[in-house]
C-alpha cells in the first residue's frame, strides 16, 4: 500500500521538457518518480537526433525525474541526484544530462599566460561542471573570481581557508537550485595597486581584453555579456565592481563582497554621477566593521540611480560575520542564487534586464 502523498494540485499539471545529448549514442527516455520502473518514451526526437521532447502530466507541484541513455542494449542512469522538475515552469531550460562521467566536477591545470598590458604573467585555474567532457552540447555561464589562489585549494588559500566554489556548486546542483556554470579563478598580483585606483584600470582592461578572449579561445562558455560575471570580496570586490561598471559592453554582472569602497577608489561618486550601465550588482558585508556602511552607501547610490532591488541589485547584511575567507565561502550560494538561479533565470526570462 502507498502512502498518501503529501502534495497534491487540485488539476492536473501538464508540462514539456528537452533533453538535450550529443547524437548518436543511444536513446534518450525517462523514468520519473510516478513509476521509476516504466520508461517515458519521447513525444519527439529532433531531426539531428540532438533533442529529446517529453510530455509529462502530474496532479502535484513538482516531479523527480532521471534521464537514461540505452545504448547497445544497456541502460545507463543520469548521474547525480534525481532532477527536480517543477510543473508550473516554462519549458525555457534545456536538461543537458551526462551518464558516463564522474558525479563532481574538476579543475584545469594551472594555466599561465602573458599579459602585455600588465607587464606580467597571468595565473589562472578553473573549474569545470561534472559532464563538460561528455555532453558537449551545452556552453556555460563563467564566472571570474579574484583572488583564485583562494578559491578551490586549502593548501593554495590565506591562512588555507579556501572559499569552497566547488563543493557551494556540487550541492546546489544536487538541490537543482541553480544551473551549471564555469568558474575562472584569476590569481592575484599585487593586490594593493591593481585592485585600487589606478591600478584597476589596466587590471580591468587585462581582464577584459586577455583573459576573456583566452577563456573564449579554451572553454565551451556564452560569448554574451549577460554570460560573463566578475566576483571578489574586500579589494577584490572593489576592482570587480571597477571591472563591470567600466566595461559594461564585456560583463554583465558584478559579485563584491565586504567590498572597500570609496578607499582609494572614486566608485559611489561615479555612480551617483554617471550614466547607468545596464548591469547587475551583489553587494554584501557582514556587521559590525566589515566595510558594513560603505556597503550599504553604494546599494543606496544604486537605488538612487535606478537599480531595482532583487532584479538587477542584491544588499544583504550578515550579522557578526567576519572579513574572511570562511564568511565569504559561507555566503557564496547567495550571488550564485542570484545569477543563475533556476528560480530568478526563470523569472528573467520575461523581463529585458539580466535576461540573454
Amino acid at each position: 500500500m502507498k502512502p498518501e502523498r503529501l502534495y497534491r494540485t487540485q488539476t492536473t499539471l501538464e508540462r514539456t521538457l528537452r533533453v538535450c545529448y550529443p547524437a548518436g549514442r543511444g536513446d534518450i527516455v525517462l523514468r520519473t518518480e510516478q513509476d521509476w520502473d516504466r520508461d517515458v518514451t519521447p513525444a519527439s526526437v529532433s531531426e539531428d537526433g540532438q533533442t529529446t521532447t517529453f510530455r509529462l502530466r502530474a496532479d502535484q507541484p513538482f516531479l523527480y525525474v532521471k534521464a537514461c541513455l540505452i545504448a547497445n542494449g544497456t541502460r545507463h542512469w543520469s548521474v547525480g541526484p534525481n532532477m527536480l522538475l517543477l510543473m508550473a515552469e516554462e519549458d525555457v531550460r534545456v536538461v543537458y544530462p551526462y551518464f558516463l562521467s564522474p558525479e563532481h566536477g574538476g579543475f584545469s591545470p594551472l594555466i599561465e599566460f602573458p599579459s602585455a598590458i600588465l607587464g606580467r604573467a597571468h595565473q589562472l585555474r578553473v573549474y569545470l561542471p561534472p559532464g563538460y567532457h561528455e555532453n558537449t552540447l551545452t556552453t556555460y555561464p563563467v564566472a571570474f573570481m579574484q583572488d583564485g589562489q583562494n578559491l578551490f585549494f586549502p593548501n593554495e588559500a590565506f591562512l588555507g581557508h579556501e572559499w569552497q566554489v566547488d563543493e557551494t556548486s556540487s550541492t546546489l546542483r544536487a538541490m537543482r537550485a541553480v544551473e551549471d556554470l564555469v568558474v575562472v579563478g584569476v590569481y592575484s598580483g599585487d593586490r594593493m595597486t591593481e585592485y585600487t585606483s589606478p591600478g584597476y584600470e589596466r587590471f580591468a582592461r587585462s581582464l577584459a581584453e586577455e583573459i576573456v578572449p583566452e577563456a573564449q579561445r579554451r572553454l565551451r562558455i556564452g560569448d554574451h555579456r549577460r554570460s560573463r560575471s566578475v566576483w571578489g570580496s574586500s579589494l577584490g570586490g572593489v576592482v570587480s565592481f571597477y571591472t563591470v561598471w567600466q566595461h559594461a559592453d564585456v560583463f554583465g554582472a558584478a559579485v563584491c563582497m565586504s567590498s572597500t569602497f570609496s578607499h582609494r577608489d572614486n566608485l559611489i561618486d561615479r555612480v551617483l554621477s554617471e550614466p547607468p550601465r545596464d548591469v547587475a550588482f551583489y553587494l554584501d558585508s557582514g556587521w559590525p566593521g566589515d566595510n558594513y556602511e560603505v556597503t550599504m552607501a553604494m546599494a543606496m547610490a544604486l537605488v538612487a540611480r535606478g537599480w531595482r532591488y532583487g532584479l538587477n541589485l542584491l544588499h544583504l547584511c550578515f550579522p557578526l560575520a567576519e572579513h574572511d575567507e570562511a564568511a565569504w565561502g559561507m555566503r557564496l550560494h547567495l550571488p550564485m542564487q542570484l545569477l543563475n538561479g533556476a528560480v530568478a533565470r526563470a523569472s528573467r526570462t520575461h523581463t529585458p534586464v539580466l535576461a540573454g
